[in-house]
């Protein structure tokens, strides 16, 4: 009998960790390890080669980041520790004791410039408008050079649940998916074994308002533009605007089939 391929899910707990894990934990043939930032702070070097030289995993799902622009624009410290040097810690830590793994990144196409409307394929070069994609931009290259087989996977997503703000932008665009939708894509990239970079993207470009429109008790989500947002929240930083992108690796996912 096949021995099941260890995998280890960092972030497991997040929005797209937590559908992720569920679809590997309900796959007979993956041995699933999913280490809490209190048992494997990524920024803690000791603790993630405690882990990875214990578990040996096969495969690394690196979902755990800083996330949030503006809490990444007013804690560069703590932004630069989780998303940088807890990559540089993963890294090191599989190429000392378990350098065959396949190491898989998710990023995000805030690592290019949002003024440029025009679809973002693989190939694009980084330009990120703050400090969350100029951390995620260094966090790819960290993985790019290192000697694991890697795969670097960007798309933008949200849960499948109710919209949790008032309001949602109408001039922020990205072809979004679910998040249980972008963690079937991961899967299927996974098991087909790519490397690379790759878009998992949504068939349709979509506001971020017209996407909370599709969100469940999210009838009463109110539109606001981000000259408006800007005006009541003065400290923020530069939000991405367009976050459009191509794939020339993949197919896209329909984000109507729930």
């Amino acid at each position: 009998m096949k021995e099941k391929t260890k995998i280890l899910i960092t972030g497991s707990s997040g929005r797209l960790g937590r559908p992720l894990t569920m679809l590997f934990l309900n796959d007979k043939r993956y041995n699933v390890i999913t280490p809490s930032h209190k048992e494997m702070p990524v920024e803690d070097r000791n603790k993630v080669f405690e882990i990875i030289e214990k578990n040996k995993p096969e495969i690394v799902i690196h979902l755990a980041a800083l996330t949030s622009p503006p809490r990444c624009e007013k804690n560069k410290l703590e932004s630069w520790r989780i998303t940088v040097e807890g990559t540089i810690n993963l890294v090191d830590a599989c190429e000392m004791f378990s350098p065959r793994c396949y190491f898989v990144l998710m990023s995000t196409p805030c690592v290019f410039s949002g003024e440029d409307e025009n679809p973002k394929d693989e190939n694009h070069i980084y330009n990120p408008d703050n400090y969350y994609g100029f951390c995620k931009a260094i966090q790819e290259m960290v993985v790019r050079r290192s000697k694991l087989k890697w795969l670097i996977i960007r798309g933008n997503f949200v849960p499948y649940e109710k919209w949790p703000y008032p309001k949602a932008f109408i001039d922020r665009k990205s072809n979004y998916l679910f998040a249980h939708q972008l963690a079937k894509g991961i899967k299927e990239v996974i098991e087909a074994n790519q490397t690379g970079i790759i878009h998992i993207i949504g068939n349709r470009v979509l506001s971020m308002y017209e996407l909370a429109k599709l969100c469940p008790e999210s009838e009463n989500v109110q539109p606001i533009t981000l000259e408006e947002y800007y005006n009541e929240n003065p400290d923020s930083p530069k939000l991405t605007k367009n976050m459009i992108l191509k794939s020339t690796r993949w197919k896209e996912y329909d984000i109507t089939e729930l």
